[in-house]
């Protein structure tokens, strides 16, 4: 069955919808992007997601074509189109067509594309590697967004399936902990939740901010030397929390969630 697509104001089949070939965001990752979970029908956690788009498009200088209405009915119609009640969503902004070179057009048109599809089944324990290729650049204004250019991440992600693991975690330039590819870490010392700082290049993470809230974590900067002294470790991402038990091959704590772990994923 074709998957209903929302592009631009228009819920299409996936096998009809056309991304102009000039579009900024394929043509130079111009754009930004957020993955949204779905229950019963519902955006979880939208104003946030919405807020961090807004930030972003702000600092890029990227028009957001709807309000926040109307990108909520645009969300939650997608979702509908495709029978899903529970699902997940993907909203990517780009700055649309333009002519070749770097610098935006004065006048852009931008393109929205919301695409749906199930939720991934529950997420077991997360093995985990130290990436080497790549490093975080927590210098960047764009380690504060969610850019459509992920290559650091991409070549990261390889590496640890080259190292038998799930996901790598990425140093900033400094060498401390950053997050990893695709989550923010936390990490529990002392029977204390730290979690790296968004000037260390951790990317601010909406279900991060609401577990700082929660278990009233403390943003400090974090080395990998903190690894092994860490009771129990976690990571959190749009999609859920799950347990970190290894890094390097060396496990976290005693190797299984953690208390605290084990408090977050208790059904929302």
């Amino acid at each position: 069955m074709p998957m209903q697509v929302y592009l631009n104001g228009i819920l299409t089949p996936d096998a009809l919808t056309r991304i102009d070939p000039s579009d900024r965001g394929f043509t130079l990752s111009d754009g930004l992007f957020e993955t949204l979970r779905v229950r019963a029908g519902i955006p979880q956690r939208l104003d946030a997601h919405l807020k961090r788009l807004r930030a972003g498009a702000s600092l890029l200088g990227l028009p957001v074509p709807l309000d926040d209405d109307a990108l909520t009915e645009a969300l939650i119609s997608t979702a509908a189109a495709n029978g899903l009640a529970d699902a997940v969503l993907r909203l990517t902004l780009t700055r649309g067509p333009a002519p070749r070179g770097l610098l935006p057009p004065g006048s852009p048109s931008p393109t929205l594309l919301i695409v749906a599809g199930p939720p991934p089944p529950p997420a077991g324990p997360l093995y985990a590697v130290v990436a080497t290729v790549t490093r975080r650049n927590e210098h960047s204004p764009l380690s504060r967004c969610k850019c459509l250019a992920v290559l650091d991440n991409v070549l990261a992600r390889r590496e640890a399936a080259e190292r038998g693991a799930e996901d790598a975690i990425l140093l900033n330039t400094a060498g401390r902990l950053a997050e990893t590819t695709i989550a923010n870490l936390f990490l529990v010392i002392g029977g204390r939740v730290m979690t790296p700082p968004v000037e260390e290049g951790a990317l601010p993470g909406v279900r991060r901010a609401e577990v700082i809230s929660r278990l009233d974590a403390v943003e400090t900067p974090l080395d990998p030397g903190d690894l092994p002294r860490a009771e129990e470790a976690f990571v959190t991402n749009a999609l859920g929390v799950r347990p970190l038990v290894a890094v390097n091959e060396r496990p976290v704590g005693d190797g299984r969630a953690g208390p605290l772990t084990c408090r977050l994923l208790l059904p929302e």
